[in-house]
């Protein structure tokens, strides 16, 4: 069944200025001017093809007409705030669904998360893993990490990081260069690896020397499972927190992203 347009603004001034039976007042409540008060009146009741007030020698007063749909409107504008209570009931849940790449899930962001749900035991995290741009229109993702030089046009912030870093297995190892997709001389290398992660794992077992970020390296630099040839250095491209707008205003996702970026 088709709805019926509901004229919202103009009801809601019928609320406000049938509780006051004043525009003035009903103008104050609202925060707009007794003259536009009149004015949504008169367009409500065009709309209608009823007459809400009239004005006496006593003031105003609600015709039978308006006042016979005044309970149903207040019931409704009762309805219509349970509605939005119950929608952003969803900001303040601790369940959120996280989209990242699988090589920074594991080295990075799920010691982050599990440390984050020893803190709170209410926090619920679904994982999916996307190492090309993440379709929000298609996943139910409140979060994603991205790899790159930017929001693909989201909302995001950088994840801080010292950029790129060399490393080799302790004590050295082969020669060769471990490559993989989108770092530094890919084509040109030695052995080539399906992401980042693996090839910190490759260099870790002595196959060669790879550049990655210095993020994903961090905890086997301090582990003392790999070490660095070189120092870091910075990078046009890094990891980004990402979200459309709606996502992004989440209470949930900002706290996440402010927990995860310490």
């Amino acid at each position: 069944m088709k709805r019926t347009h509901l004229p919202l603004n103009g009801l809601r001034v019928l609320d406000a200025a049938a509780r006051h039976l004043s525009f003035t007042r009903a103008a104050d409540e609202l925060a707009v001017t007794p003259a536009a008060v009149g004015q949504q009146v008169r367009a409500l009741e065009d709309t209608l093809g009823v007459v809400l007030f009239r004005r006496t020698t006593r003031g105003l007063e609600l015709t039978p007409e308006g006042e016979a749909g005044l309970a149903p409107l207040r019931d409704g504008f009762l309805q219509f705030e349970e509605a939005v209570r119950a929608m952003q009931a969803g900001q303040t849940s601790k369940s959120l669904t996280i989209a990242a790449p699988r090589d920074l899930s594991e080295k990075w962001l799920m010691p982050r998360l599990a440390e984050l749900a020893r803190r709170d035991a209410d926090l619920r995290f679904a994982l999916v893993s996307a190492d090309t741009a993440p379709d929000f229109t298609e996943a139910n993702l409140d979060l994603a990490i991205h790899w790159g030089e930017g929001t693909l046009g989201h909302e995001g912030e950088a994840i801080e990081s010292a950029g790129m870093i060399t490393v080799e297995r302790p004590g050295g190892g082969a020669e060769a260069a471990i490559a993989w997709p989108g770092c530094p001389d890919h084509e040109r290398a030695t052995i080539r690896v399906a992401d980042a992660g693996l090839a910190i794992d490759a260099a870790a077992e002595g196959l060669g020397r790879a550049t990655v970020p210095e993020l994903l390296a961090a905890r086997d630099l301090a582990g003392g499972r790999i070490v660095a040839t070189e120092q870091a250095r910075p990078s046009r491209r890094g990891y980004w927190f990402i979200a459309p707008l709606p996502q992004w205003r989440q209470k949930k996702v900002q706290a996440l992203v402010a927990a995860l970026a310490l």
